[in-house]
């Protein structure tokens, strides 16, 4: 499957790298990230660079991970909105809700301030 999962200093990188994020990815995603969260994981970066369409199902796969992240004194920011994307975070009011950044460096920076 197209995401590929990285650790960078204790940032915990997931890059969906495929051009629609449904149900499927949003069910792979959340096998894949919830161990590393219990395991404490709390910083978490979704790099959705690559990401054409994502749907309602992966978007409550997001939204739920920062749930989990921020309950143990963590957060999850994203990183790189194609037009369609920002649409949807835009339209669902979403983007007050997270940080997001142009750049995974800029993201994994904000970390360690």
């Amino acid at each position: 499957m197209g995401i590929i999962e990285e650790v960078i200093d204790d940032v915990l990188v997931e890059i969906i790298n495929i051009e629609r994020a449904t149900i499927r990815e949003a069910e792979y995603l959340k096998e894949k990230i919830t161990p590393k969260i219990n395991a404490g994981y709390i910083k978490v970066i979704v790099d959705l660079s690559a990401v054409e369409f994502l749907d309602s199902t992966f978007l409550g796969v997001i939204v739920g991970t920062l749930k989990k992240v921020v309950k143990q004194g963590g957060d999850l920011k994203l990183v790189g909105f194609k037009p369609p994307v920002r649409s949807m975070f835009e339209l669902t009011r979403l983007f007050r809700v997270f940080e997001t950044y142009p750049e995974l460096q800029d993201a994994i920076k904000s970390f360690h301030k």
